[in-house]
């Protein structure tokens, strides 16, 4: 299996397969903001630190420990999750432009530790070993992704995810139906982090080098642009937007001094045309059903009405 496995990705040209994985990542980072920022309504812009933490956390596992890949991960992720519900428990109770302000500053914080720690090789970073594992890095790093938007998908439909949009919509009036608004903000903010933090372990051992610096103020943006682009709230969305800006810079070398130039102007061009984004308002879940020949719950429910 393993063997096979490996035949497929020798198939595939190294430099779209790298293109490939990094979409992959891409699309768990973003998804894991999304929950915090679109469907929550809580802007991050230190999203990029629970990436390095989990990152690092994975490089010093794979280095001190040698643990399987798939628990390395796991405890990337419960790593970046516990630090981001300590982190998010004073800080969430500010909202708007006073909260992203204490995200960057977190990740500031964040990425100077690193940069001082004698762990993480200082300013130095880490060589992270090859992957020790039968399953090809970019098997894993897809398997994540789709595992991940299935899981955001069936979050956001339950009872747990019409909370947070509750709380997105009308913090006075949710806290009025009864939902613990401090709680529901840690724990939307404890998911986002964990998949940061498997993100970054991903991201880590693609690499095989990770640097404090890679995970600044810029990522945080490129995340939150992938996000805006596709549309706050939307899975769908979430999915396109990172897979045309994690592509984008393989297309824009010719620009790459300008790059985030050219997403400073996508994003207010987005903001002044299509505030929703591009895929805002598009149901992830009903276009599956649609495409399985079920009709969505909404359709459903609007046929009723009309019948009576």
């Amino acid at each position: 299996m393993a063997e096979a496995l490996q035949n497929i990705v020798n198939l595939v040209d190294p430099y779209l397969l790298q293109i490939l994985v990094n979409i992959g990542i891409a699309i768990i980072m973003a998804l894991g903001l999304n929950i915090i920022t679109g469907i929550t309504g809580q802007l991050s812009l230190g999203h990029a630190a629970f990436m390095s933490i989990g990152a690092f956390t994975s490089a010093l596992i794979t280095i001190k420990l040698g643990l399987p890949f798939g628990l390395n991960l796991l405890l990337s992720g419960i790593v970046a999750a516990a630090i981001g519900a300590a982190i998010g428990y004073p800080i969430l109770r500010l909202t708007g432009d006073y909260l992203a302000i204490c995200t960057l500053g977190f990740a500031e914080i964040v990425k100077v530790v690193f940069l001082n720690l004698e762990i993480t090789n200082k300013a130095l970073g880490l060589s992270v070993p090859p992957l020790k594992s039968a399953i090809p890095m970019p098997f894993y790093v897809w398997g994540v992704a789709i595992l991940s938007i299935v899981l955001v998908c069936f979050m956001k439909e339950s009872r747990f995810g019409r909370a947070l949009k509750a709380i997105r919509d009308d913090e006075i009036a949710a806290e009025a139906m009864g939902i613990n608004i401090a709680r529901y903000k840690v724990q939307s903010f404890a998911i986002g982090s964990f998949m940061a933090g498997v993100g970054g372990g991903l991201y880590a051992h693609f690499l095989s080098y990770i640097n404090p610096s890679d995970f600044g103020f810029l990522k945080s943006v490129d995340i939150l642009s992938m996000v805006v682009l596709g549309g706050l709230g939307s899975i769908a969305g979430t999915v396109f937007g990172a897979s045309v800006l994690a592509a984008a810079p393989e297309f824009l070398r010719f620009m790459s001094q300008y790059r985030m130039l050219v997403y400073g102007g996508l994003l207010v061009f987005m903001m002044v045309f299509r505030p929703n984004g591009l895929l805002g308002g598009v149901n992830f879940t009903d276009l599956v059903l649609r495409a399985i020949g079920r009709k969505p719950a909404t359709a459903e429910i609007a046929e009723r009405h009309q019948k009576n």
